[in-house]
């Protein structure tokens, strides 16, 4: 099924680009800027994974390279997240993007920062600081892990036994797709249960996954004694902070912060919910955003950043670098804006 959707929305896409809609659509759904989502960015392996249901979240240095290179030669600047609040506030006409990476992932540091670094432009890594102590639980590569090991798949779901075949790849990818999605709909503590019961079945070490992929602190302290790099918060523990009481939530977003200050000696001003879904974050998460002290929130709601944002700066939307869509063909189109208004019904994203 993910497949058919991605398929059928590759099309759309290019019926778009082709058309030359995009253009035409542009001077209406371009706005003023937008702010790019990233999360893994590494070459291609030698031998590719047959069973890859996480590729979504990686792109290539290449592909991340041409990305910077067609977003100057569109003529919008390459911000830091407080020249995007600067302009926004300031209603400076001149249009922008701001690269943002998700989860504090070694190969950023790798591969991501020194194409930034040899052009002198900014970005942002937000990291939950769990991770850098190697205690985070990256659940969806576990998962990975696990559905990819197994031909069969046990576990409880409401009170009774669920039994799910992953001997074949198309199985694989349909049970990898319902288990991600329930795991997805039901509370975190509940999520985190059933994942470490799984990997222990199943023999997968989350927090040796941990280490290898993500920075420690020297790593993060190594960029962030850059001026061009901005360290935001994302939680402790990477928790969808909706889903979570109003006190709970508070601690996870200041608790966050107040460690990157502890680490860093600066506290951050920016923070990006964990998912950044509708049913991760909401309304009621956008006020904790502003108790909690920061400039802006992202989420992961698709759209192009408008004046009309500037009262909204804890609910900003993002657009994501998604590893299955690696065309220019298809950053051309984001850059328009165009398919965010139609996927948005022409409403300028504001999730307050």
């Amino acid at each position: 099924m993910a497949k058919i959707k991605t398929a059928m929305m590759k099309a759309a896409m290019s019926g778009l680009y082709h058309t030359g809609a995009h253009r035409l659509l542009a001077p209406y759904t371009q706005g003023v800027g937008l702010i790019f989502t990233l999360h893994q960015v590494h070459p291609e392996p030698a031998e590719p994974k047959a069973f890859a249901p996480n590729r979504i979240l990686e792109v290539t240095p290449g592909f991340l390279d041409a990305v910077i290179d067609q977003v100057q030669e569109a003529g919008l600047d390459i911000v830091s997240l407080d020249e995007a609040v600067r302009r926004l506030r300031e209603e400076d006409p001149r249009r922008f993007v701001s690269f943002t990476f998700d989860d504090g992932y070694r190969d950023n540091l790798e591969y991501a920062y020194p194409l930034f670094r040899k052009r002198s432009l900014p970005l942002t890594l937000y990291v939950p600081t769990d991770y850098p102590d190697g205690k985070g639980e990256l659940w969806w590569i576990a998962l990975e892990e696990i559905v990819a090991r197994a031909e069969e798949i046990e576990l409880c779901r409401d009170g009774a036994l669920w039994t799910l075949p992953t001997a074949t790849m198309p199985e694989k990818y349909r049970a990898y797709n319902e288990i991600y999605w329930w795991l997805r709909r039901i509370d975190e503590a509940t999520q985190r249960q059933v994942v470490r019961a799984l990997a222990e079945r199943y023999d997968v070490d989350m927090g040796a996954d941990c280490r290898r992929l993500i920075m420690g602190w020297d790593e993060i302290r190594q960029l962030a004694e850059d001026p061009l790099v901005t360290i935001g918060a994302h939680t402790k523990s990477h928790f969808a902070i909706a889903k979570l009481p109003p006190a709970r939530a508070l601690d996870e977003m200041t608790g966050s912060a107040s460690r990157i200050e502890r680490e860093l000696g600066v506290r951050p001003l920016h923070f990006a919910f964990p998912y950044g879904d509708p049913g991760s974050a909401g309304p009621r998460d956008f006020a904790l955003a502003r108790e909690a002290g920061f400039k802006t929130a992202v989420t992961t709601r698709k759209g192009m950043l408008f004046p009309a944002h500037r009262p909204h700066l804890a609910a900003l939307p993002r657009v994501s670098l998604n590893g299955e869509y690696q065309s220019l063909s298809y950053t051309a189109l984001y850059l328009s804006g165009a398919p965010f208004a139609l996927w948005n019904r022409f409403r300028q994203v504001s999730a307050a």
